[in-house]
């Protein structure tokens, strides 16, 4: 079976994470996979809206480290930030659909959702930190305008989870829903959504991204500095430490 899982049904386009045995790490071929069918959907005369879910008890882990940690000579991640434009520049409203555990930017993809419904007991985590990265994603431009500084600062420079509570109440996600009733939840709305006019469906949409154009600023500048950040010492150490399942060195870290 495919890691990405791509459903065209009527008017929604379904997005599916499936490597629930890797707890549905991320891979380039699997954000070239994502990419691919956001910017399809973008193009597509027949589709009105994308949802986003993942197969297994955790949504998204990340990031596949050894990835990161091989890096080579092609640090800037093409398809990486080829699927974090595709949705960003995606017109059709996006739905996620979250349960289990969402880390780094199995996080940071929802700021760039419309809807994001989660599960009771769903906890979010951005770890950046304790990796000896940096924010992504212009999570650090998004979140402080959601959540307030005070807050943004807990969630990015601790890099510790909350709870879906937290993330309900301070903007990340639309609404918490019992696990049992989560997909027919976010099915219902997607249906509802695709039973839209469509003109105002994406008109409505582009209205209400009026600030598309410094998350874009944002986005390529947190970039910039990730990239510097993944040749740190800080971050080397931080990824060995987890291909070779030993502690971190804290010496690394001062």
């Amino acid at each position: 079976m495919s890691d990405i899982q791509i459903t065209r049904n009527n008017a929604v386009t379904e997005i599916v994470i499936n490597r629930p045995e890797k707890k549905n790490a991320l891979t380039r071929d699997m954000y070239q996979a994502m990419g691919d069918a956001l910017v399809e959907a973008h193009n597509s005369d027949t589709c009105k809206v994308v949802l986003i879910r993942a197969n297994g008890d955790i949504f998204c882990a990340g990031n596949e480290i050894s990835g990161f940690a091989n890096h080579g000579n092609d640090p800037h991640l093409a398809e990486t930030v080829g699927f974090m434009k595709a949705l960003t520049n995606c017109k059709k409203p996006v739905i996620a659909e979250v349960s289990g555990l969402a880390v780094g930017i199995g996080t940071t993809m929802l700021l760039h959702c419309d809807l994001v419904y989660c599960a009771t007991g769903t906890r979010f985590v951005l770890p950046f930190i304790n990796l000896g990265l940096v924010p992504e994603y212009a999570s650090s431009y998004i979140i402080p305008r959601m959540a307030g500084r005070r807050r943004a600062s807990e969630w990015l420079m601790l890099g510790e989870p909350f709870s879906a509570q937290d993330a309900s109440d301070f903007g990340l996600v639309t609404k918490i829903v019992g696990p049992d009733a989560l997909r027919d939840t976010v099915s219902d709305v997607a249906n509802k959504l695709a039973a839209k006019p469509k003109f105002a469906l994406l008109q409505t949409k582009a209205l209400l991204n009026n600030e598309a154009e410094d998350i874009q600023q944002h986005m390529d500048y947190e970039l910039d500095i990730f990239i510097e950040a993944m040749g740190t010492d800080a971050a080397q150490e931080a990824f060995d430490a987890f291909l070779h399942k030993r502690p971190i060195n804290p010496e690394k870290f001062k």
